[in-house]
């Protein structure tokens, strides 16, 4: 029954669509001159001719009168259209309108008896005939009854979604602006924007499996980029300090409440810098987009974050201990298994030391990581390209990881620029790949010779994007911070 009621809509609106054409009209005109948005239209314009444009959510007819509210990028504005104030040819056209058409009214503003601010129609102009209808949304006390209220319709019909909740809009403002702030803050720091290569020969600047594809004219595979990390490191040996990508990553990984596979990366490199530096720098950039932003305090699900104060700084060791009770020597495989086994956590003692330290962290101290934390001295095994700490303990590496709401945000280094240490690291990666981990990366010879050719001291520091958007608006679904996310395909 639906299948044949939606095809009777359809049916009904070409025929109204053959309609408007028969009566000279172009349903689909190229422009509308417009003076002013719905939210632009106040008590200030009372008696004021205005031309207002947008799409009809609701429309009472009434003969040989009738209401409307339509909806454009800033809001809603009610309409008044009368047969004798717009003449009977226009009002035989507007007859002809849906819910879910656009048209542009031009009239002048007034006040209704019940206080509603109103453009009174002098003409009406259709700009876009609606063939498929939108969902039917009523509002009582402002509450909203059979909206897109499925995530999964949302997010396949991000359009249905914005249209009928126009506070998704809101969502991907707040992204725009947080990405400006963000642009903003490096570039009066001195940071130079740049571009780096999607498709990599060699991949690398991370653990992760990569997306592979085929060049056929070069004859070559290539993989997406899991990071921009070598090539940005490639642009300080060629001279520049400061350098920062905005890029597009991809992982080919599972998909979660905070991982995509194809996300949003900030990766930004200066020289003569280390990550104490770095850790200061991220702390002020994130104070500034909330400052920006005008958020003072962050609720996040039921959790009151304060950015304003200090964020926090505890070793890797520290936090296992205070969170399960064990302390543990995380350069020892056995050991790591050990605790892993007494907190019950799925790990094999085949499995990496960094898969079973990770599974510590995500399992049992990063959920309670609410208010900002760095967690620093990471051992070198998970850490590859980062340098060991300087005060001689060389099994642990000058590399913090900023974690907030039980998420990471941020992970950055004192970046390794011994090109011995680095092939030898490398090496390491590249055979665990060969045995199987299919999250190593290989040697990267390119970079490798850019590194021999000699690096200045240099902090990096990775950022994601639509995580920070995760915590300022509130969600803990990535998905609901990307405006199209990776969906599996319907058959």
């Amino acid at each position: 029954m639906e299948n044949k009621s939606l095809k009777q809509i359809i049916a009904n609106r070409l025929e109204k669509l053959d309609k408007i054409r028969q009566l000279g009209v172009n349903p689909y005109p190229y422009e509308f001159n417009i003076t002013h948005s719905t939210s632009e239209i106040t008590k200030d314009n009372i008696d004021q001719n205005v031309s207002v444009a947008g799409r009809v959510m609701s429309l009472r007819k009434m003969g040989k009168a009738a209401f409307a509210n339509i909806q454009d990028e800033k809001g809603r504005v009610q309409l008044y259209i009368a047969r004798d104030d717009v003449g009977e040819n226009n009002y035989n056209l507007f007859k002809l309108v849906d819910i879910g058409d656009f048209i542009g009214i031009n009239g002048a503003v007034f006040i209704t008896k019940t206080d509603a601010i109103t453009v009174k129609a002098e003409s009406v102009t259709i700009l876009s005939k609606n063939l498929r209808p939108i969902p039917d949304v009523k509002e009582k006390d402002g509450e909203k009854y059979n909206s897109v209220s499925d995530k999964e319709l949302r997010y396949r019909k991000r359009y249905l979604d914005m249209i009928i909740n126009p506070e998704t809009k809101n969502n991907y403002i707040t992204r725009f602006k947080m990405i400006n702030s963000i642009r903003e803050f490096l570039n009066k720091s001195g940071y130079i924007e740049v571009e780096t290569p999607v498709l990599q020969p060699v991949y690398g600047g991370a653990n992760a499996k990569p997306f592979k594809t085929f060049h056929n004219a070069l004859d070559q595979e290539f993989f997406l980029r899991i990071a921009t990390e070598l090539y940005l490191k490639q642009l300080i040996v060629g001279g520049f300090e400061k350098v920062y990508e905005m890029s597009k990553d991809f992982r080919n990984e599972g998909i979660d409440r905070s991982h995509n596979p194809e996300f949003t990366m900030l990766e930004f490199y200066q020289a003569y810098s280390d990550y104490n530096f770095m850790m200061d720098f991220v702390e002020e950039m994130f104070k500034k987009i909330a400052e920006d932003l005008g958020v003072k305090k962050i609720s996040w699900d039921g959790n009151d974050i304060n950015l304003t104060k200090k964020f926090a700084r505890k070793t890797m060791d520290e936090l296992i201990k205070e969170h399960t009770g064990h302390s543990i020597d995380l350069t020892d495989s056995k050991a790591v298994f050990d605790v892993c086994d007494k907190l019950d956590l799925k790990v094999k003692k085949t499995d990496s030391l960094a898969k079973m330290i990770d599974e510590i962290m995500r399992r049992k101290v990063e959920p309670n990581l609410i208010n900002p934390t760095y967690v620093i001295n990471h051992p070198v095994e998970i850490s590859p390209l980062a340098k060991v700490n300087r005060d001689g303990d060389t099994e642990f590496t000058e590399r913090f990881e900023l974690f907030i709401a039980g998420m990471e945000f941020a992970n950055g280094f004192s970046e390794l620029n011994d090109p011995i240490d680095q092939r030898k690291r490398f090496e390491d990666q590249s055979a665990k790949k060969e045995s199987g981990d299919e999250e190593a990366f290989p040697v990267d010879e390119n970079f490798l010779e850019a590194i021999e050719i000699g690096m200045p001291p240099t902090a990096g520091v990775g950022i994601g994007i639509d995580r920070l958007v995760m915590l300022f608006i509130d969600t803990r679904w990535i998905r609901d911070a990307i405006i199209f996310p990776t969906l599996k395909s319907l058959k």
